[in-house]
């Protein structure tokens, strides 16, 4: 027998199923209570509310469990690439060799964006954030791709958006960060593969020779890799959102892209870096942080410690952690002031009582920051990163909400403002 909860309402019994995922999370079917008794419900921030059905990644974190489409996060990022993950979120699959050379060339092929975007970079001001030109550009990708409106896109159309975004996304990003220095713009090079081409972008000058390190292309593939799809997040239930609306794959990762821009969601990398900083500039004292940081009159927090979804630890930083080590060795960049700095906190929360009882581990954010800044990425651009890395788990969250034929989005509330009154002539009011 299907298994079932009664809701007395008023002395009226009301039937609510329970609907079971594939990994036995459970979830009281409410779509036809307001239908049924006239009531919603109240959840703050959805809290307690699943808004869809998805098949693309699993998240438990209690056990600091992340997979994609079945497959854990640990294994992806130590044997996949960044597009061969991308692939396997947006279409389901791991992909054949074939496949996956035809997804990769199609990529390589649409990295170029119309020269037009170069002019409305000149419209930007000079001290314009990397976030809100990048949104800016995705969305107007829908104006040089009118057709891309249409509700009514067939599989290849939207395939061919899929392949155009993916493309142009990190060409985008890489002219933002030289627009914002003042550096000549690189085009991208078909020779190369998407993290090596992104940077080359990114740092290469035309006066010199630009050696790609591959110790930093494997790090940037498994920092992508990580970030690429976090089960209904803020920015990814945004994208569904707007994208509930028939807008266009475009203007869906816009909006996503503002939400990921909000520092409750996507900054936290950035505050890492800023946070060291702060203690260096201080004179490096780490001990007095960690002791403020265990003050609760003090309102210091350490930032990277610690996971609102990952009770016991964040499965990705362990991953990262590695990455880092190896990043930081082949640039020779073992002895900084900064990496000293980290690594004495990173201790602390791993062995101090005070923070392994409160599970204030180094996340995935902790290193992914001290990645970026090693590689030469201002802090301002590690948002934009994140955006890079999420763009597939985007783009799959959108492609499968329209693929179910999903209702669009439309959140109940409880009103509790003025109740009916009538209006006063503007000369009679006090």
């Amino acid at each position: 027998m299907a298994e079932s909860a009664e809701l007395i309402l008023n002395g009226q019994s009301y039937t609510l199923p329970v609907i079971e995922g594939t990994e036995h999370e459970k979830a009281f079917d409410i779509s036809k209570l307001r239908d049924q008794t006239g009531y919603v419900t109240l959840d703050p921030g959805y809290k307690n509310t699943g808004a869809t059905k998805s098949a693309i990644t699993f998240l438990d974190g209690e056990e600091g469990i992340l997979r994609y489409r079945g497959y854990p996060i640990e294994q992806l990022a130590e044997e996949s690439s960044f597009i061969e993950v991308a692939y396997l979120l947006i279409y389901g699959k791991l992909p054949t060799q074939a496949e996956l050379d035809a997804f990769s060339s199609q990529i390589t092929q649409h990295t170029l964006v119309h020269e037009d975007v170069r002019k409305i970079f000149d419209g930007f001001p000079s001290a314009a954030h990397p976030m809100a030109i990048l949104s800016s550009l995705i969305c107007s990708l829908t104006a040089f791709y009118p057709e891309s409106v249409s509700p009514d896109l067939s599989k290849d159309e939207i395939d061919l958006n899929v392949i155009r975004l993916m493309a142009k996304i990190s060409t985008i990003a890489a002219w933002t960060y030289k627009n914002n220095m003042g550096h000549p713009l690189n085009y991208p090079r078909n020779d190369l593969d998407y993290c090596g081409n992104f940077l080359y972008m990114m740092f290469s000058f035309p006066t010199e020779k630009y050696e790609i390190n591959p110790v930093v292309v494997k790090a940037l593939n498994k920092l992508l890799i990580l970030h690429a799809d976090h089960e209904q997040n803020c920015s990814t239930s945004t994208v569904r959102l707007v994208g509930s609306a028939n807008a266009s794959l475009y203007g869906s990762v816009s909006a996503g892209i503002n939400a990921l821009w909000g520092p409750l969601h996507g900054g936290a990398n950035q505050e890492v870096v800023e946070m060291l900083e702060s203690i260096q500039r201080d004179g490096g004292d780490t001990q007095k942080w960690i002791d403020k940081a265990k003050d609760k009159n003090d309102s210091f927090r350490l930032m990277g410690f610690g996971h609102r979804v990952y009770k016991n630890f964040d499965p990705r930083a362990t991953i990262i952690k590695k990455a880092a080590d190896e990043v930081l060795s082949a640039l020779g960049l073992e002895a900084s002031p900064l990496l000293k700095i980290a690594k004495e906190l990173e201790q602390a929360a791993l062995t101090d009582e005070y923070f392994v009882e409160r599970k204030l581990y180094p996340n995935v954010d902790f290193y992914s920051g001290i990645i970026y800044k090693a590689i030469g990425i201002p802090t301002e651009m590690f948002t934009v990163m994140f955006a890079l890395g999420r763009l597939p788990g985007w783009i799959a969250q959108w492609k499968e909400m329209r693929t179910n034929k999903e209702p669009i989005g439309r959140p109940r509330q409880i009103y509790v403002g003025e109740t009916a009154r009538d209006y006063v002539a503007l000369a009679q009011r006090s």
